[in-house]
């Protein structure tokens, strides 16, 4: 294993949690250990992303995003990691290839937001994300109703698991929505508070 990469044995469940945590905050801890409680993952690794393409603003440092992110998840069960850029991958389709090479026997849940569900169709690959691995897609305020008639949900409607969310042995295509008490808690609002400032200068 390269260092630096997380230790994951053959059989176990890993839930993949991308983004910029721009910062990291209690929505992102609620929705990992919701997905850890009901989808039968053994351990959620979060991405911190270089970038996000689909974001014009650049985020701060990723060295203090790490830091955050690891201050705010105390789960020994969730790793907080720089796979992509170690992986030099921008776009999650080239991360969940690289990465189901590099553990083979691990099986991937890509998890996200509802609210990314609504644009997961602008993402690149998108349908082979979903061919790929389970999806788990887990409520945000103000986006159940959007998630659910989004391009992509409705693309792979027949493959949404019709009871139960748990993950675990189904193989892809398949994906779950969760329904979960919510956390409003978002990067920008914390931001826009002045809540955030980064080692930037």
């Amino acid at each position: 294993m390269k260092q630096g990469f997380p230790i994951a044995a053959k059989g176990m469940v890993i839930g993949l949690l991308g983004g910029s945590f721009d910062p990291a905050h209690e929505g992102h801890v609620h929705i990992t250990r919701e997905a850890l409680k009901r989808m039968g993952l053994d351990q959620v690794w979060w991405l911190v992303s270089p970038g996000n393409p689909l974001k014009a603003r650049r985020p701060a440092p990723i060295a203090d995003r790490l830091r955050r992110a690891k201050a705010v998840m105390g789960d020994p069960r969730v790793r907080i990691t720089a796979l992509e850029a170690a992986l030099g991958t921008r776009a999650t389709a080239d991360t969940i290839d690289r990465l189901t090479a590099i553990y083979p026997g691990v099986t991937f849940v890509w998890l996200m937001g509802a609210d990314n569900l609504v644009q997961f169709h602008r993402w690149g690959r998108w349908r082979d994300i979903l061919r790929s691995v389970a999806v788990g897609v887990l409520a945000r305020p103000g986006s159940g109703v959007a998630a659910r008639l989004s391009v992509a949900a409705r693309a792979f409607r027949v493959h949404r698991v019709a009871r139960g969310e748990n993950l675990r042995g189904r193989k892809a295509p398949v994906w779950a929505f969760v329904n979960l008490p919510m956390n409003d808690a978002s990067s920008s609002e914390i931001r826009a508070r002045g809540g955030w400032v980064s080692g930037r200068g």
